[in-house]
């Protein structure tokens, strides 16, 4: 009688303990489709609104650190577009130019040219009004030239103006960036310590703030480097026709001079 009951209870043990898993698995599923249906739902949204997503991964990022390298994204774009818009002002034709000042010297002189550039605007232009004062003081070739260069140095000052700051821009948007993924898992680990036990859910915060302050910080640096590229070849680009209108100049006034 007693292996009987022993038998049966043994059998019902089973069939309890087979119920409870698929019970589990059903349930488990279960989960696993309304997850996929979420995650789907999530992903539609957004696609739909990248803004709005946008937006919320930098309210979760921290206004800290994220402010920080938000206001370090303003100040390099302004910077970018200012130097942008001031080196497209500052380019110039040379040759165009330089046809035009020479044919100003052989029709009126020194006093003609000066006049033509005082209406030119642009770099090149000043430094050929400097070297053409130099020689209608009559301090001669010689000294038009060292006054051409010195002014050259002058005006290549100009067009890099504000470019250092660009630069540092540029180093600090990844650094404030690291500094949040660092204080992100400080306050991570602290919340592991408080708690006394490795939950994912007590740290997965702290990780998704350090993860969110790096990618921004990157992303902003990115962004700037490119236009720091760009304004770098363009002020490279005028001070290479600077230098070969220089040359062109001093040999037009050995020639008039002659």
């Amino acid at each position: 009688m007693k292996k009987v009951f022993t038998i049966l209870t043994i059998v019902a043990l089973m069939f309890f303990v087979t119920s409870t898993v698929q019970a589990q698995q059903e349930n488990a599923k279960t989960e696993v489709k309304k997850e996929v249906k979420k995650n789907q739902n999530e992903a539609g949204a957004e696609e739909l609104n990248f803004h709005q997503e946008l937006k919320k991964r930098f309210v979760e990022g921290g206004p800290a650190f994220m402010g920080i390298v938000l206001l370090i994204l303003i100040l390099g774009l302004a910077i970018a577009i200012e130097r942008i818009l001031y080196l497209a002002f500052a380019d110039t034709n040379t040759d165009k130019l330089l046809n035009e000042v020479e044919g100003a010297l052989e029709e009126g002189g020194i006093e003609e040219a000066q006049e033509l550039l005082r209406n030119k605007k642009g770099p090149i232009a000043s430094i050929f009004y400097e070297g053409l004062e130099r020689v209608a003081n009559g301090e001669g070739i010689e000294a038009a030239e060292k006054a051409v260069v010195s002014y050259g140095n002058v005006q290549v000052g100009q067009l890099e103006k504000n470019v250092s700051w660009l630069a540092l821009f540029i180093a600090l948007a990844p650094m404030f960036g690291f500094m949040g993924t660092v204080i992100g898992m400080i306050d991570a680990f602290d919340k592991i310590e408080a708690a006394g036990d490795m939950q994912p859910s007590l740290v997965a915060g702290g990780i998704k703030v350090a993860l969110l302050t790096t990618v921004f910080g990157l992303i902003v640096a990115i962004i700037l480097q490119v236009f720091y590229n760009f304004i770098i070849a363009k002020i490279d680009g005028i001070v290479n026709k600077m230098e070969d209108a220089s040359i062109s100049l001093v040999d037009m006034l050995v020639k008039y001079k002659k």
